[in-house]
């Protein structure tokens, strides 16, 4: 296998040297593993917790739509926890791919390690200065990509059809409204708050998408470590 040195004098990597490298993303790859568990766990939390507000407002016709209301602040609750660990899964899971694509790639096709693109160099960056690299916001987009928007579609449509079918099917629209009320709060405000929840979650998610895809164009994160 070929280890020439780069144009800067980096030296060839000896066997020792590969070794440890190869030591470095078995243990990558087994923290990214964790915090994937992690991810699951929190998502397994918002599932579970609105099951029970399902059971809690189909429980009779007599039985308020309200559950469903407040499950979605333990909704957001859940997606902001999930995506600061999706922050952390994602600086093990770039370090992995990253030597994936750089190391064991290459000398998998042809051989040669390519120091002289000076991979080793940004990895050893990331490890000297670990920061994220993607921001919160982004990470929301990209867990309500995933698994939140079908948790969320399922609670605004449960909800709908709490308000359309029970006690009694509803005939008009201002009857739908009128079983939206909340103590001193009109129904169409309900309706309204809830419309703008899912068209805000959806417009994170999109944006989430153009980013990505802005940067897939760019072959480079905006950060400009070419990680994450």
């Amino acid at each position: 296998m070929t280890t020439q040195s780069d144009d800067t004098g980096r030296k060839a990597l000896d066997s020792a040297e590969i070794g440890a490298l190869a030591h470095l993303y078995r243990a990558e790859v087994y923290r990214s593993t964790i915090w994937r568990t992690r991810l699951d766990t929190t998502t397994n939390w918002a599932v579970v917790t609105l099951g029970i507000a399902l059971s809690i407002t189909f429980a009779s016709p007599d039985a308020s739509a309200l559950p469903l209301v407040l499950v979605g602040v333990l909704l957001m609750f859940f997606l902001l926890v999930e995506a600061r660990r999706y922050r952390f899964f994602n600086v093990w899971r770039a370090r992995c791919r990253w030597m994936e694509t750089h190391f064991y790639a290459p000398m998998l096709h042809d051989g040669d390690l390519h120091l002289e693109e000076n991979w080793q160099k940004t990895l050893a960056e990331d490890y000297w200065h670990p920061k994220y690299h993607v921001s919160l916001l982004i990470s929301v987009g990209r867990r309500i990509r995933s698994t939140y928007l079908w948790i969320l579609l399922i609670q605004a449509l449960a909800y709908l059809s709490k308000l359309v079918v029970h006690p009694v099917a509803a005939t008009s629209v201002s009857d739908v409204f009128e079983r939206a009320n909340v103590g001193p709060v009109p129904g169409w405000v309900m309706v309204t708050l809830g419309v703008l929840y899912i068209a805000v979650s959806l417009a994170v998610a999109g944006w989430s998408i153009a980013y990505d895809r802005e940067r897939a164009a760019r072959g480079r994160r905006a950060s400009g470590s070419g990680m994450g």
